[in-house]
């Protein structure tokens, strides 16, 4: 691969002075607006168009062509208010917005987890990128640039993520290769993307495919309704072509196009992934239409994970994910979900570099802690025996649901079997620096978090496990917790007393 190396003008590496970002930034807001806006009206737009008489067709028109003018109008008012800046004496990135009414966003440089550089179809046609600032603890939506010039999206990032460089009296002395990207020390082939699709991320393409399945079933529901169509004589013909040979088929279908849903998020997301040490930062990018690159502070990664299935063992790969801090609620009040980046398709050779890059090192064997046999009890009780009897009572009440009794046993022993992997499983090994909780039933996890890093720690008994010291411990971090149940009660509090003691005499701070 070339080494890449931007040279920075002078002009460029100074923003301690207001600036705006590219005016193509009003094709982007613009085109962003009003692609919002005709899919949120679509529909009547569809059923205005089939309703109305053909005199009236020009009057759609002109409310397009009027939603895409307003659209315009409010991305260049946007552009206009819409300045940012470094204070380079307060450490602070501050961001002035908004139309009618002003917005002055201030982030605290430290505080910042990570910068991401994307660029999508238009802002590639055009020539420009959009950069967006990620920080803990956020309480409202993260500072997003629209259009940048490459050369300043990359410089920028240099400055918000190294401290040392806005520390520099004069920009002229900001090193002019600041943005080159070294030789990545990971990439993800083409054909490794094809093993990942194959072998990971099912639950999510199932959770698209059921949306994409409700959506088409609502809006067919709806232009059913607009064209006046009979609803009974297309129930009654998809009734006569379900069949036992049809409902296979459909079933083989379905799997199919699961598969190909699965690889075709994973080469769009994952496309080209390359992972390169930046100065202080690892540098990860990766996309196959919507490039994204993203610099990384190994110290803001609070849980480290890596998982691999039975295939995946087969085929020498593995899965890790870097999680960072949640950042808090926006500004509709819905909580925003903690930033994780995911790494597909690795090697162990591949995932001990990252383990050094992001922890250090390799975290070496330590003491291992299993849990208790009463691990098994509740999950059996409530997820399978519990269930049973209540289908066993409706099937000795309801003659149309007795035939399918035989599916009780299948599903006791198919239910029993996972928690039992899940028990066998759920470990906890830890060593002077590292706390490393393992856990899975197909794929098996481990998560690595530091002492460092943990915010808090919680243990509780159910009052019938007091007698026989078994209890549960919680750890508490800035991206999520990790828990460890069914645990001896007294060897938990002795790792609880150690952790705090490491915390109260250790100077790291968990960002």
């Amino acid at each position: 691969m070339k080494i890449k190396l931007l040279k920075l003008k002078v002009m460029n590496s100074d923003f301690s002075k207001p600036q705006r970002q590219s005016a193509y930034g009003i094709i982007v807001m613009g085109a962003h607006t009003t692609f919002k806006l005709i899919k949120a009206t679509i529909f009547l737009f569809v059923l205005a168009f089939v309703k109305m008489q053909s005199t009236y067709f020009v009057y759609l028109i002109l409310g397009i062509v009027a939603i895409t003018l307003i659209s315009f109008l409010f991305a260049y008012l946007w552009y206009l208010k819409f300045t940012f800046f470094l204070d380079k004496e307060k450490q602070e990135f501050i961001v002035n917005k908004g139309i009618f009414s002003r917005d002055q966003v201030t982030i605290q440089l430290d505080k910042i987890q990570q910068v991401n550089i994307n660029q999508n179809i238009l802002q590639k046609i055009i020539g420009v990128y959009g950069l967006k600032i990620d920080t803990a603890g956020a309480h409202g939506d993260e500072v997003s640039i629209k259009a940048i010039d490459e050369t300043s999206a990359y410089n920028l990032k240099e400055h918000l993520l190294s401290r040392a460089n806005i520390l520099a009296e004069k920009p002229e002395f900001v090193v002019n290769n600041a943005i080159s990207e070294e030789t990545p020390f990971l990439k993800i082939s083409a054909g490794t993307l094809f093993k990942v699709g194959l072998t990971s991320n099912y639950g999510q393409s199932l959770a698209l495919l059921a949306a994409f399945f409700y959506t088409v079933i609502y809006e067919g529901r709806q232009l059913l309704d607009a064209f006046e169509v009979d609803k009974n004589q297309i129930q009654n013909t998809v009734k006569g072509m379900v069949t036992l040979v049809s409902v296979a088929i459909l079933v083989v279908a379905l799997l199919i196009v699961l598969l190909v849903i699965n690889l075709v998020r994973t080469f769009y997301k994952y496309f080209e992934l390359e992972i390169s040490r930046h100065q202080h930062s690892l540098l990860i990018s990766s996309g196959l239409i919507a490039k994204k690159n993203t610099l990384v502070s190994p110290n803001k990664v609070q849980i480290t994970k890596y998982s691999q299935n039975y295939f995946q063992k087969k085929m020498n790969m593995l899965n890790m994910s870097l999680r960072q801090a949640h950042f808090g609620k926006n500004k509709k009040g819905h909580e925003m979900q903690g930033n994780t980046l995911e790494i597909p398709g690795c090697n162990p050779l591949e995932r001990d570099e990252l383990l050094k890059m992001i922890l250090g090192k390799v975290p070496p064997i330590g003491k291992t802690f299993i849990p208790d046999w009463r691990f098994l009890n509740l999950p059996i009780f409530f997820k399978m025996v519990l269930p049973v009897i209540i289908f066993l009572i409706l099937a000795f009440n309801i003659p149309q649901i007795k035939p399918y009794i035989f599916i009780t046993g299948v599903y006791l022993c198919i239910g029993i079997l996972m928690i039992y992997i899940s028990y066998r499983r759920h470990r906890l090994t830890v060593n002077q620096e590292f706390i490393i909780k393992k856990s899975g039933i197909w794929d098996l996890s481990n998560e690595i978090v530091a002492p460092s890093k943990i915010q808090a720690i919680t243990t509780f008994q159910y009052p019938w496990h007091k007698g026989v010291d078994v209890g549960h411990l919680s750890l508490h971090t800035a991206a999520g917790q990790i828990h460890f149940k069914y645990g001896n009660y007294t060897e938990i509090k002795q790792l609880v007393n150690y952790w705090l003691y490491q915390i109260e005499s250790g100077n790291e701070d968990w960002m």
